[in-house]
């Protein structure tokens, strides 16, 4: 089994191998979609092996690859057409390991202190995020609001998922549908910056889009 298995893992290696440029450090480095046929070839081998059949574990695995290489290479592209259209708009685009993406308004945008309506220079931004989501249907979203420490902690809790409902709710009616969005908020327990200076309670004040494939 073990040796199918690797077989199998090589040929999907060879298949979907191409490398992308990261970003921040310049380095070349596997794509999701390599990864993930390569970890849908191991879980395909695995379970095609307990059947107990003839050739099931290589079947299994080729299978598994093709499943999960397919999950990854519409993560990538997805990523990538984000990238496009965020360039310039405030919101920072992060991946986090291989399965998440996170869309970061910090900086203050779209909200004031103590307050969780949209203002008008978050439209724009958001507008770009329901595009890119729209054309990529098969993602989840959570929509994650955080606060300043200006307040009580109740009341930033409070708060923080007012904000992240008001961000769910306008994505909601430029087309995404609301079985992909889900909602959270964690007050003033999460800063990025110090809640000392004015514009670091601005950075505090912020919502994430975490977005994960389906």
């Amino acid at each position: 089994m073990m040796k199918k298995t690797l077989t199998a893992i090589m040929i999907v290696t060879a298949l979907t191998g191409c490398a992308r440029q990261n970003a921040t450090t310049g380095e070349q480095e596997t794509n999701t979609a390599t990864k993930s046929a390569i970890g849908g070839a191991i879980a395909g081998a695995l379970i095609g092996a307990s059947t107990g059949k003839k050739n099931a574990a290589l079947f299994g695995a080729l299978g598994g690859a093709a499943i999960g290489g397919g999950i990854g290479h519409y993560f990538d592209r997805q990523e990538e057409a984000l990238r496009q259209e965020l360039t310039g708009s405030g919101v920072q685009v992060k991946r986090v390991g291989e399965n998440e993406l996170q869309l970061v308004m910090a900086k203050g945008i779209g909200f004031q202190t103590a307050g969780y309506n949209l203002s008008g220079d978050i439209y724009s931004s958001l507008n770009s995020v329901a595009k890119i989501l729209n054309e990529y249907p098969k993602s989840s979203l959570r929509i994650v609001g955080h606060t300043d420490s200006v307040g009580s902690a109740q009341s930033n809790l409070t708060l923080s998922e007012e904000r992240a409902e008001s961000v769910s709710e306008y994505l909601n009616k430029r087309g995404i549908k609301s079985g992909r969005l889900s909602t959270r908020g964690y007050g003033e327990r999460r800063p990025i910056a110090s809640n000392e200076t004015t514009s670091g309670r601005a950075a505090n004040r912020r919502v994430e889009i975490r977005i994960t494939a389906n």
